[in-house]
């Protein structure tokens, strides 16, 4: 009997992956390929749409000619992608209208402030759960309007299409201007402030408030359905699934029941809880979120924190201060010394996400001394991420019926022994790694599976999830609070530094 496979793309905020997957949910095959990071004023991150898309064409080929299969044994394609890159498009061309602005753009910060102060957050999370913020796509949408002459009325006419990268991607998969899909789905859309989290669909107040056309947007759909057909890269293979990259992890990790939970640790890190079939409205600074939506069935909901900067300030230690050769080195270093000497460091490079939202912040180290040593410096990077995932899960505690019991986390960062202990300490439940640490792949791959009939139901999926790893919390509680108390000293004092 010929053998099957699931093909995931995921495409991510640095490169763009292509993962076979088989039956058991194990990875078979794996090629990829970076895109250029266009930095091109402080506070913008450019992407171009065209290199992502030509590379996507460079690297399917790689992963079937790897596994030694041809596109008749892929059933379904699946994809995940980094969430709130906003790219706009000509309809007719296929040409972007310029580079894609991606979510870690900071250029409508003046806009974003504009409205929490004229309108407030109530009236934004009452239809789409989310307060302004430049993290998503609307506000983008209006600075291109404000700033490309004449496209708010090519817009209007249906000239020029918008939509995050799954919907760039399929729409050149199934034809481009040749009739190409323009589609998105349920858990990308809710990150647009542009989608009633109810009702899943555009929502007409919102599209007026920020003078959005409707003509220019995506159809919306479930996260798991047959959508169509590729016509390019791999004929006649069904496109089966499309999620955000954090909600794929989320359905990846299999946190398929109510509370359960997961963090996926990389150059940010985003803890997601799997909430029910109702939206949970945070009171303590989290995002209301789709988490998935399989076909006809109910759609699963999700309270989401993100977090800004947790590896990339690994990388700041490595390559801005040069007192590692390699990420690897910090879990080293940090194991030279008992403790953090008294030294913290709060990376607030670009403000802080979740739970305070406050893009006035700036990074801090606080508690220097003369016996401070590079290996305090170090033990305090990755002390930073445990106690920026503590504030979060405490928010999600505050506002969820039911408190955190474990957490999965997957993601480079899950490498180091020293810091996921650490985040079992501060959290005072057990951190679990599973074998398949491509949980963003893999989460598409299953949810494509789903949709044609690959895997036959959650549970089947579940089966497949096994434990690789496992740190139990053992840190005496009086020490966790005093520790986590000088935390949120620091944390004050990152906060008002940009004026």
């Amino acid at each position: 009997m010929v053998e099957r496979y699931v093909l995931s793309i995921d495409q991510g905020t640095t490169s763009t992956r292509c993962i076979l997957f088989d039956h058991q949910g194990r990875l078979v095959s794996v090629a990829q390929r970076e895109h250029q990071q266009y930095f091109t004023q402080p506070g913008r991150v450019e992407h171009d749409a065209t290199e992502i898309w030509a590379n996507l064409q460079r690297i399917v080929p790689r992963a079937l000619g790897n596994a030694g299969i041809g596109p008749d044994q892929v059933v379904a394609i699946g994809i995940a992608n980094q969430r709130e890159t906003t790219v706009v498009w000509d309809r007719a061309t296929g040409v972007p209208i310029g580079n894609a602005i991606t979510w870690q753009d900071t250029r409508t910060d003046a806009l974003v402030g504009q409205l929490r102060r004229t309108t407030g957050d109530d009236f934004f999370l009452d239809r789409c759960g989310l307060s302004p913020a430049t993290y998503f796509s609307a506000p983008r949408i209006r600075w291109l309007f404000d700033h490309v002459g004449g496209l708010h009325e090519r817009a209007e006419r249906g000239e020029v299409l918008f939509g995050t990268v799954e919907s760039w991607l399929i729409w050149n998969l199934t034809g481009g201007p040749d009739g190409g899909l323009h589609i998105t789905d349920a858990t990308n859309a809710s990150r647009t402030m542009l989608m009633n989290i109810r009702t899943l669909s555009w929502d007409d107040e919102l599209l007026s408030y920020f003078g959005v056309p409707r003509a220019m947007l995506p159809e919306i759909r479930p996260s798991a359905e047959r959508y169509g057909v590729a016509r390019a890269l791999l004929p006649h293979v069904r496109i089966g699934a499309a999620l955000g990259d954090q909600q794929a992890a989320l359905f990846g990790q299999t946190c398929f029941a109510t509370g359960e939970a997961k963090c996926t640790y990389g150059t940010g890190s985003f803890l997601l809880m799997n909430t029910g079939t109702s939206p949970v409205r945070s009171r303590h600074g989290l995002l209301t979120t789709v988490g998935y939506k399989i076909g006809d069935e109910p759609t699963v909901y999700a309270l989401e924190g993100p977090i800004a900067v947790t590896g990339s300030l690994v990388q700041w230690f490595r390559d801005r201060l040069g007192l590692i050769h390699s990420a690897a080195e910090i879990e080293t270093l940090a194991r030279t010394v008992e403790d953090n000497g008294g030294c913290y460091i709060v990376p607030a490079f670009s403000g802080l996400f979740a739970p305070h939202w406050r893009s006035d912040a700036r990074g801090v180290i606080v508690g220097l001394t003369s016996y401070i040593t590079k290996g305090h410096l170090a033990r305090a990077v990755l002390e930073a991420t445990g106690w920026q995932t503590r504030e979060v899960i405490d928010a999600m505690n505050a506002d969820s019926p039911e408190p955190l019991k474990a957490l999965k986390v997957d993601g480079g960062m899950t490498a180091d022994n020293l810091l996921m202990q650490f985040v079992a300490d501060v959290l005072d439940v057990p951190v679990v790694r599973p074998m398949v640490s491509e949980t963003v792949s893999l989460g598409a791959a299953y949810a494509a599976g789903l949709a044609v009939g690959y895997w036959p139901d959650l549970e089947g999926l579940r089966r497949n999830w096994h434990r690789a790893g496992q740190w139990l919390p053992t840190m005496d509680p009086a020490h966790r609070e005093a520790e986590y108390t000088n935390w949120r000293r620091a944390v004050e004092r990152s906060l008002g530094w940009l004026r």
